[in-house]
């Protein structure tokens, strides 16, 4: 294996935020390196891009205690496999006016909703369009990369985007359109806005959807018939504003929580609003329509957060996998608990979107370690069996991303990529796992030549999709 280094400011350092330690510790280095080491053997038919994003700020933090997981410089890791190898890792932070102001650089270019071109997107990225975007939630501009991760500028698709986007927008697979709700504080400070962006990268749709108390919505669910909306119990904090947070949200117990379902030709007003007991959901899995006209989500839910934990999600209460089933006739959401187990970071074959899917993956939260993730879990939802895949004592799997094998013919007939780190040594591998046998090893444990923070969200793009520059 052979790397290169562009040095940075920033300086290892121990915080008592556990959201600025172990896994979840800023780097401090830009790397490249080819040729990566491999045990086990890398599918040949992997050929794209492994990408991940998440916040890691550059130089010292201001005020340690008082800052939030959520927020910092975006930073984008990349593994590229093709032939069976790994051919190069990547990481590079997602320029925004102050990356670029730390490292020396011209300024990113391009639009700025909200001027929020301080800090680049730094919870997701993924291929769209035949580009890779790096996004954030609250409502900042996307911005565009090349294939080896350099920062092409701010991009409001085109042009064509009014105001906030997301990092959680779903994808249409029949309609090749994205779909996506967003929310902007303090721009927006009573309303929401559903975008829709066709297979041109051009926004088709916008909706401004009325809201009280103006609600962290971080993702949103879509079936055939609706987009669904998730107004639940996190909202502006003026307190937590008043206490010197750099996170404006937190756990409000008087606001009512309910699911919006919007048909998806459809304006604010044909919204159909049901009730939901008092919860917070950061990620649901997939969504589908039934016959009988019902809607059914299964989700990650909390009973509430950021009500002690003022840095990040994981000390309050821990997430449980549940199923929601919506009937939009009789405006009631029916919640069963699928397992009592701490899931996290759901995700599907893609191939299963917005129709009844069988299984879903997950990452066990370790809440005795906090922020270090550990078994991979496969959820059987017709069954109710719930399988895991254990990496050993202090190491953890993040969220696993499934990849179906060419000509599948089952739904778990592909592979997981999870994004593993090692607590006793401070590394990080990816594995790849046979989704089907989730007792099996590793088909293949690629070396990251550095750690890699556990970070939040990213994806498999294959080069069939977005080709290399």
């Amino acid at each position: 294996m052979s790397s290169t280094t562009d040095a940075t400011t920033q300086d290892a350092t121990s915080h008592e935020n556990i959201y600025l330690q172990g896994a979840c510790a800023p780097v401090s280095e830009e790397v490249t390196a080819f040729d990566l080491p491999v045990i086990g053997k890398i599918p040949e038919e992997l050929e794209g891009r492994w990408l991940r994003n998440g916040p890691n700020p550059i130089g010292e933090v201001d005020d340690p205690a008082k800052h939030h997981w959520f927020v910092g410089d975006g930073m984008v890791h990349g593994l590229r496999l093709r032939g069976g190898k790994a051919e190069w890792y990547r990481n590079r932070w997602v320029r925004g006016d102050h990356v670029a102001d730390a490292l020396g650089e011209k300024r990113p270019s391009g639009p700025d909703f909200g001027d929020r071109s301080s800090l680049g997107p730094n919870t997701n990225v993924a291929g769209f369009a035949g580009r890779t975007w790096a996004m954030v939630e609250a409502g900042g501009t996307p911005v565009e990369m090349t294939y080896e991760l350099h920062t092409i500028g701010r991009n409001n698709f085109d042009g064509t985007l009014p105001g906030p986007f997301t990092a959680h927008p779903k994808y249409d697979a029949k309609t090749k359109e994205l779909h996506a709700v967003a929310y902007a504080w303090p721009d927006l400070v009573d309303s929401l806005q559903y975008v829709v962006v066709g297979s041109d990268a051009k926004v088709t749709k916008t909706v401004s959807i009325p809201v009280p108390d103006m609600p962290m919505v971080h993702d949103m669910s879509l079936t055939d018939r609706y987009a669904v909306i998730f107004d639940l119990g996190v909202t502006v904090s003026f307190d937590r504003m008043g206490e010197g947070y750099n996170f404006p949200f937190a756990w409000n117990p008087d606001h009512e929580c309910r699911v919006g379902l919007l048909p998806r030709d459809g304006e604010a007003s044909d919204i159909i609003w049901c009730a939901v007991d008092p919860c917070i959901v950061f990620h649901p899995l997939n969504a589908y329509d039934t016959a009988d006209g019902k809607v059914i989500i299964d989700v990650c839910r909390y009973d509430t957060i950021f009500v002690n934990d003022r840095n990040g999600p994981f000390r309050d209460t821990a997430p449980t996998l549940d199923r929601w089933v919506i009937d939009p006739a009789a405006r009631r959401v029916s919640e069963t608990r699928i397992d009592d187990r701490p899931h996290e970071f759901p995700r599907h074959n893609p191939a299963y979107g917005l129709t009844e899917h069988q299984f879903g993956y997950t990452a066990e939260l370790d809440l005795k370690s906090h922020a270090l993730h550990a078994k991979t879990y496969k959820t059987d939802f017709k069954t109710g069996l719930v399988t895991a895949h254990d990496y050993g004592a202090g190491r953890g799997g993040a969220e696993p991303i499934f990849v179906a094998k060419e000509n599948s013919q089952a739904e778990d007939d592909g592979w997981l990529m999870t994004l593993v780190y090692d607590g006793n040594s401070k590394t990080s591998e990816l594995h790849i796992l046979e989704a089907a046998d989730m007792s099996a090893a590793p088909v293949a444990q690629i070396q990251l030549p550095q750690r890699v923070p556990i970070g939040f969200h990213g994806n498999w793009v294959a080069d069939s999709s977005v080709a290399p520059d």
